[in-house]
């Protein structure tokens, strides 16, 4: 069946002020003083919540506007034909992110828990479109421009996941040329070999690889740095080196009898059943964790299910441990698996994303929280048989998990097959120097190997995080490895580090001739470059939403995905991916929910609502995104209106103080 777990809040702010609100400020104190004004306009620029709390640092806001029509594709040279609204969003997402199609998928959407949006009604739907703009460019064909000059400078790429190939797409375009070395036979990392098909469908990742390789990045498959291909080796051929190894070991459960052979971890168990090793599991089944890598282990065991009278040689431990033994799966008939989640936090506070918990419960998994494991009960024959666990409280204090056990609490759980998902960690056999004793690599705010100079790095190797942290990390390291390459001193990173609207960037496409090329501050409304008093601050300020006018914007429910639910049954031998995108009308209409946090997108309220006619709209020859409307401080008394009816935040009074 067909149905979404997504709800719609129903709250509706209109108002700036609240009930109770009683104190009165004399508006002669506030607006001005005798014959001249005490505060006028100024037009600051914020970042919204959302780029803000994006990892991989999209324009989001930016490729927004561009879906609903405020911001237009550049007008096309002679002879060519002119972009449409659909790539040119897709360009200006994936200057961050090259892997929308898939990020709009697994990515548990932190930019849409801090949207403003949700002081209205619900969430703006980023994810959704951002889905929706991945796989149009796919259905396209949209390819990324070839670099537009060669620097003759080499860099190795260790690791072809997400941090890998992020680093190696933004170091391409910067020109440089650029080599993956990983492991495996193919790239992708955790993409590919620990995220289910099923959420990562194969053919969607390998069209967004294939795009980043056909910029000209090369590839050595199958190569292991530190054994195959020694650090030595690569520093005599490369001029600079990102570390993106990942953390694809698992780690094993902290009790007695996890040496059992039907104990495994959470990455062996998924590796396997994406090698198509595995094909079915136990009939009893205990996953321990509680984030997302644990219900995408509960949910693979519950699709694959058990067959009866399996033979020893098809014990699922055979098969991760790299057998393949398993023909006889294909002429059983296969029955459910009893599928059992721990987790040492209450089901409210795993940090698995809500509505995968949903899903994994709607298939008949058994989620059970506040609980820790105390020991693994084996057989005669050492095989593990039960997981004892006991209540417990769990805590962090600082970055550090306190877990305190209830004692005679203790409960055995039936298991044939048990999964260790409590975290990852990495494998430094051959690069040990690396390795700063902590199972981790130690990197500044660059991303910069602290002591190797030329080595950065980025992803799980330095903080087991979210895919698009990973993504975040790789931009972030490019940037570094490519001010090493030219020889320029390390800049010290924004606050806010994520990619903005560009303002310069769109007077040069409309053709208006830019004479300044620092950003405009204060006092510039005689300036070409802004034709207000204009303020940059989306390195260092992201707005909230008790700046902005929410009463501007009316209930407009959300348009959500369509997401099919599968219960304990039809999960069984079900492969399928379970969300629908957003077809183009619904795209755009969500897209018309973005409030625009700390940008203007041409309301017209302060020209309207003025009663001095002192804001204005900038004549059309001039006007571009962001630079839309100004004021004549000549006509200006300072009355604030015009902030206090901006929904976005915009306008901010200043100049008086």
């Amino acid at each position: 069946m067909s149905s979404t777990t997504e709800q719609s809040k129903t709250k509706l702010e209109f108002r700036r002020f609240r009930e109770g609100d009683q104190k009165w400020k004399r508006w002669q104190d506030k607006i001005f003083d005798a014959d001249h004004s005490h505060k006028c306009p100024t037009y600051i620029q914020a970042t919204p919540p959302c780029q803000g709390s994006c990892p991989a640092g999209e324009d989001i806001r930016g490729y927004l506007n561009i879906v609903r029509g405020i911001e237009k594709p550049p007008a096309a040279p002679a002879g060519q034909q002119a972009m449409s609204w659909q790539e040119y969003a897709f360009r200006r997402l994936t200057e961050a992110n090259p892997f929308p199609s898939v990020m709009g998928r697994v990515c548990p959407a932190p930019c849409e828990s801090g949207c403003n949006r949700n002081q209205v009604e619900d969430f703006v739907g980023i994810n959704s479109v951002e889905h929706f703009l991945g796989d149009t460019a796919i259905a396209k064909n949209y390819a990324y421009d070839q670099p537009a000059a060669a620097t003759g400078k080499k860099v190795a790429v260790i690791g072809g996941g997400p941090a890998g190939l992020s680093a190696a797409y933004q170091l391409r375009r910067k020109g440089h040329e650029v080599t993956i070395f990983d492991e495996h036979p193919e790239l992708g990392g955790m993409m590919r070999y620990g995220i289910p098909g099923f959420r990562t469908p194969r053919n969607i990742l390998d069209a967004e690889i294939k795009r980043i390789l056909d910029i000209g990045v090369q590839t050595r498959l199958s190569c292991r740095i530190g054994t195959q291909v020694s650090m030595e080796q690569i520093r005599a051929e490369f001029d600079a080196v990102f570390l993106g190894l990942g953390a694809q070991a698992g780690r094993a459960l902290p009790c007695p009898g996890n040496e059992a052979p039907n104990v495994v971890t959470a990455t062996a168990f998924l590796q396997a059943f994406n090698d198509g090793r595995m094909r079915h599991v136990g009939k009893r089944v205990v996953v321990v964790g509680g984030g997302d890598t644990s219900i995408d282990v509960a949910t693979v065991a519950r699709r694959l299910g058990h067959i009866e009278q399996a033979r020893e040689q098809d014990r699922p431990e055979h098969a991760i441990a790299g057998h393949m033994g398993h023909d006889v799966a294909a002429i059983s008939a296969k029955q459910g698996a009893e599928v059992t989640l721990t987790s040492v936090f209450g089901i409210e506070k795993m940090q698995a994303n809500k509505h995968e918990i949903e899903q994994a419960m709607a298939e008949g998994i058994a989620i059970r929280g506040g609980l820790v494991p105390v020991m693994v009960v084996r057989d005669a024959a050492g095989r593990a048989t039960a997981l004892r666990v006991a209540k417990c409280e769990a805590k962090f204090v600082g970055p550090r998990l306190e877990i305190k056990t209830i004692e005679g609490t203790e409960e055995d759980i039936p298991a044939d097959l048990i999964v260790s998902a409590i975290g990852q960690a990495v494998d430094f056999t051959g690069l040990e120097e690396f390795n700063n004793g902590k199972g981790a690599v130690s990197a500044d705010k660059n991303y910069q190997v602290a002591g190797k100079e030329g080595v950065f790095v980025g992803g799980d190797i330095v903080r087991p995080h979210l895919l698009t942290t990973a993504i975040g990390h790789g931009s972030i390291a490019a940037d570094g490895i490519d001010r090493f390459l030219r020889n320029e001193a390390q800049d010290k990173r924004p606050k806010i580090d994520v990619h903005q609207f560009d303002l310069i960037r769109k007077m040069m496409e409309k053709g208006l001739k830019v004479e300044e090329t620092h950003e405009p501050l204060r006092g510039t409304d005689a300036s070409n470059v802004a034709v207000h008093n204009y303020e940059n601050r989306s390195d260092r300020y992201v707005i909230p939403h008790e700046e902005l006018f929410l009463g501007h914007f009316g209930y407009t429910p959300r348009n959500p995905r369509q997401t099919i639910t599968l219960s304990k049954e039809t999960a069984l031998g079900n492969f399928e991916e379970r969300i629908v995108a957003l077809t183009e009308a619904q795209a755009q209409a969500e897209a018309k929910r973005c409030m625009s946090c700390g940008q203007c997108f041409e309301c017209d309220n302060c020209v309207v609502y003025c009663p001095q006619i002192a804001v204005k709209k900038v004549p059309k020859a001039q006007a571009t995104v962001g630079r839309y409307v100004y004021t004549d401080y000549d006509r200006c008394v300072g009355c604030h209106i015009c902030m206090d009816v901006c929904p976005t935040g915009y306008i901010k009074m200043g100049l008086g103080e």
